[in-house]
């Protein structure tokens, strides 16, 4: 086409949408069809090779302009002859916004979304203790002090209540929940015992953002209150819920702690489930890991709620990230806010 003149290419390119219309026409079949695409609209096909001549440097500006109007008219007058035999030939053809779709191409399979982690370790912890007969139970992220602190029996000169551990609000005496145990009070306002609850849900603490730490994180509380229940019950549910979660090797240890809510107090220990408490880096050479913290419910929470002198019950609380990252071997609690799909399609 190097010899030809603007109009003499115009011409060509007439008789070329002539044949392939005529040609299309003839097609008996989807195969003869299919066959006829490739020669006329395919990569290597008659219109490609056009459109390529379109960068001959013999070519003005202005005739590439008006060469490139003519070839794009004639792609579509072969699209629509092409889209038109289809129709009469049985391959099912469907025009959406002036294309044409062609059903019998393969398809773009979509994109299957999946639990997050978090999700994931959520649902594990609260399948386990629905098994030992603990019933669900969520609640507000915005709270009131009486709920996140005063009926908690945390006063008002402890240090968690300061603005450095509470996100506070600016209207008066309500925060962004800093524990999942403000659900405890509002559960115990309502219900009479004896039930055995837990409260999934996440919390907000202005912590700086490490390796270990988070502004927001997930936590999963449980309460059971009932007549004669002891601490060898609280000791129980955890080894159980311990062995299903980690395997039935799994071993806890109590420690005695303090916690204005519950008395007398501890933290449970897990033997390492990497070095099996011989020592490594996870643990600090400790052969344990820190994972949650429990006790007996302390009386004057009870008393906060109306319930009578000499209820009893435990409580129980941990951090979701913190049983996540001993799950999947993760170091860094930030990979579960990123949002990094490298990260999260790790996770079936």
């Amino acid at each position: 086409m190097a010899s030809l003149s603007i109009e003499q290419r115009e011409k060509e390119l007439d008789s070329l949408l002539e044949s392939a219309q005529e040609a299309f026409s003839r097609a008996a079949d989807p195969a003869a069809l299919e066959a006829l695409r490739v020669q006329y609209l395919g990569r290597s096909g008659e219109l490609t090779h056009r459109f390529s001549a379109m960068r001959e440097p013999a070519l003005s500006a202005e005739e590439k302009g008006r060469l490139g109007r003519k070839l794009n008219a004639i792609k579509e007058g072969l699209e629509k002859a092409l889209a038109d035999r289809k129709a009469s030939v049985g391959v099912p053809v469907r025009r959406e916004a002036g294309a044409a779709v062609d059903w019998t191409l393969p398809g773009t399979l979509p994109s299957v979304g999946r639990a997050h982690p978090l999700t994931q370790t959520v649902s594990r912890i609260v399948d386990i203790f629905r098994s030992l007969g603990f019933a669900v139970v969520e609640g507000p992220e915005l709270e009131t002090e009486r709920h996140n602190f005063e009926a908690l029996n945390i006063p008002a000169d402890h240090p968690s209540r300061e603005n450095f551990d509470t996100f506070y609000l600016e209207k008066e005496n309500l925060l962004l929940r800093s524990h999942t145990s403000p659900v405890q009070i509002r559960f115990m306002e309502q219900h009479p015992p004896p039930f055995q609850i837990i409260v999934p849900g996440r919390v907000f603490r202005p912590d700086a953002v490490d390796a270990t730490h988070s502004f927001q994180f997930h936590q999963m509380e449980g309460l059971a209150v009932a007549p004669g229940i002891h601490f060898g019950d609280l000791k129980g549910v955890l080894m159980d819920w311990a062995r299903q979660m980690f395997g039935p090797s799994a071993r806890l240890r109590f420690r005695p702690h303090f916690f204005p809510f519950t008395e007398p107090s501890a933290e449970a220990d897990l033997a390492c489930i990497f070095c099996r408490m011989k020592g490594c880096r996870v643990c600090g050479q400790k052969g344990w890991l820190e994972i949650l913290g429990c006790g007996m419910v302390h009386p004057s929470v009870f008393k906060s709620v109306g319930y009578v002198p000499g209820t009893v019950g435990f409580a129980f609380g941990m951090g979701v990230e913190r049983i996540a990252m001993l799950l999947y071997g993760i170091e860094d609690i930030r990979l579960f806010f990123e949002n990094d799909l490298r990260f999260l399609k790790q996770f079936p």
